[in-house]
């Protein structure tokens, strides 16, 4: 069903998107609304996030979906540095600008660890409010 084997056949573009499927499914079965894909800040440095999704109680989640094949490198948690955490942070404040208004907000990782065999999901480890916009800073 998902396939996140590296083959000459898929781009890493391809392996993201498909990890974000499934960190979509997930989220939408445990309740969640989205609200939007790969939202990017205009200009140069700016960021993106990868799924904004909306709790039932209205909280705006702002989600980075990591995928790791291997533990090396510790594994997809160790990928979320903190100049892309800044990153995430501007967007997420570009994204409640062109709102214009501010619901109570949080940041989720989704990681997905493992080579998925084939026919298998990843493993998938969901840590709610990873990180805040204060400690970015």
């Amino acid at each position: 069903m998902w396939n996140f084997r590296k083959t000459a056949a898929t781009t890493t573009k391809q392996r993201g998107d498909a990890a974000e499927e499934v960190a979509l499914a997930h989220l939408q079965r445990q309740g969640l609304r989205l609200v939007q894909r790969n939202f990017r800040s205009p200009g140069r440095g700016g960021g993106e996030v990868d799924l904004i999704m909306r709790e039932p109680d209205g909280t705006l989640v702002f989600v980075e979906v990591r995928q790791r094949s291997g533990a090396s490198r510790g594994g997809a948690g160790g990928s979320i540095t903190a100049l892309k955490q800044r990153r995430i942070v501007f967007a997420a404040r570009h994204f409640l600008h062109r709102q214009g208004s501010e619901p109570p907000c949080r940041f989720d990782v989704i990681l997905l660890d493992g080579p998925a065999a084939e026919g298998q999901a990843p493993s998938i480890e969901w840590l709610r409010a990873a990180f805040d916009a204060s400690a970015s800073f």
